[in-house]
């Protein structure tokens, strides 16, 4: 087998999405291989929610194995062939009649995702509540919007420690206790409902419950029904709004169904992007997406994008990292101890600084060194010395001095600048 041979083999067998084309970089990118233990392109660094890489069975696999062991087992079949949780995600099928001058055809729009109610009126008005770009309608920007989100909200490494890099035994038994923690306590699936539905229900359990005593606070949202307008009563938990008459609403359960929100607002309070397919974690009264509700209980590495179950990990630059992944972003040479210059929050060692992202001197045209004193104009930087700082006309230096700069050019005079521009 040829070397090229093998390196597909291997991307096949390693990568979800081996050669998919990245979206942001589009060309320039010669198509997704991931690094070996960052999550991300080898070739543009983007990551894999970037790429346009098919993954609704590995997005089914992972959405199947957060739900396996919790309550909502009934969004979830296993495969007679392996006994894998895949996820049964609603998918919703509308179809319109459009009036053509003589014939009549059927318009035909698929929903990837619909929310799991037997009502498809309620499900079809929830869809109309969402912004268009975000409603995942097959083939379009809202389709991939969601598929976006299951890669950063989800990651399957907040929750498969065989999708880990080099987990030592402790840490596995330590993630696995997380996440049973997490599917106990926080975890949920909103539930799409009209709001005088449940408060009727409410009304029928107080009054089955408590005899004549008064309903309490199970209904808290439905407040001051007698002097409000009609369906005006319930306001939404996050942007305290209205909710008008005849919309539905969305409810978590482990906030309890006093608290209601519209489709567009059940979103992340971390990230505020719309919580996908309605899976929330919910924790000290708000709305979390997975990412960021793991983020609030453990240490992520900025280099593995993975939570931190080690108790030895470094801090640098407002960022956790583990101890073997505070590498160089461009070469991952291991940092600890050595000169490293943050580009775009990411740490690069010196020698690829200087090749890849240092400025030039126009004066010498040479790279600047990190640690050396420059000057800088606009996009233009000069080493901060009297052989490279000069007027571009006579050429003294201008150091400490006052300067006239013109399009990269700077010039210490009127008449300098007079006598070089003419």
């Amino acid at each position: 087998m040829d070397l090229e041979s093998k390196v597909k083999k291997m991307g096949l067998g390693h990568e979800q999405g081996f050669g998919a084309p990245c979206l942001k970089c589009k060309d320039k990118c010669e198509g997704f291989e991931l690094h070996f233990w960052r999550k991300i392109c080898r070739n543009c660094k983007c990551g894999q929610e970037e790429h346009d890489v098919l993954t609704s069975n590995e997005e089914d696999r992972k959405v199947g194995k957060l739900f396996e062991d919790t309550k909502y087992t009934t969004l979830i079949a296993k495969l007679k062939t392996d006994g894998i949780p895949m996820y049964k995600r609603n998918v919703m099928i509308l179809t319109n009649p459009v009036s053509a001058k003589k014939n009549i055809s059927i318009n035909t729009v698929t929903y990837e995702w619909a929310p799991p109610v037997q009502n498809q009126t309620l499900a079809r008005q929830y869809m109309q509540m969402l912004p268009k770009e975000k409603q995942p309608v097959a083939g379009s920007e809202g389709a991939q919007y969601r598929k976006k989100q299951l890669a950063k909200q989800l990651p399957a490494h907040d929750q498969d420690p065989s999708k880990c890099h080099e987990l030592s035994p402790n840490e596995v038994k330590q993630m696995e206790q997380f996440v049973k923690k997490y599917k106990n306590e926080a975890l949920g699936v909103g539930d799409v409902k009209f709001p005088s539905e449940v408060e009727a229900k409410a009304t029928d359990k107080n009054n089955a419950n408590n005899g004549d005593r008064s309903t309490s606070a199970a209904v808290g949202a439905m407040e001051d029904k007698s002097s409000g307008q009609k369906g005006s009563q319930y306001s939404c938990y996050r942007c305290k709004l209205n909710m008008k008459e005849g919309d539905p609403a969305v409810y978590a359960e482990r906030a309890g169904y006093d608290k209601l929100w519209h489709p567009a607002c059940f979103v992340c309070c971390t990230c505020s992007e719309l919580l996908v397919d309605m899976i929330y974690f919910w924790k000290n009264g708000n709305l979390y997406c997975g990412r960021h509700y793991c983020d609030s209980e453990k240490p992520r590495c900025a280099g593995c994008d993975e939570l931190i179950f080690s108790n030895e990990y470094t801090q640098a630059e407002g960022q956790n990292w583990h101890l073997k992944h505070f590498c160089c972003f461009d070469c991952d040479c291991v940092l600890a101890g050595e000169i490293y210059v943050m580009v775009n929050d990411k740490p690069v060692c010196k020698p690829c600084y200087v090749k890849n992202h240092a400025v030039v001197c126009q004066g010498c045209h040479n790279a600047i060194d990190p640690e050396v004193q420059r000057v800088t104009y606009n996009n233009f930087n000069w080493h901060a010395t009297t052989e490279c700082f000069l007027c571009s006309c006579c050429s003294k230096s201008l150091i400490g001095q006052k300067f006239m700069p013109i399009e990269g050019m700077v010039f210490c005079s009127v008449e300098c600048k007079k006598k070089m521009m003419s």
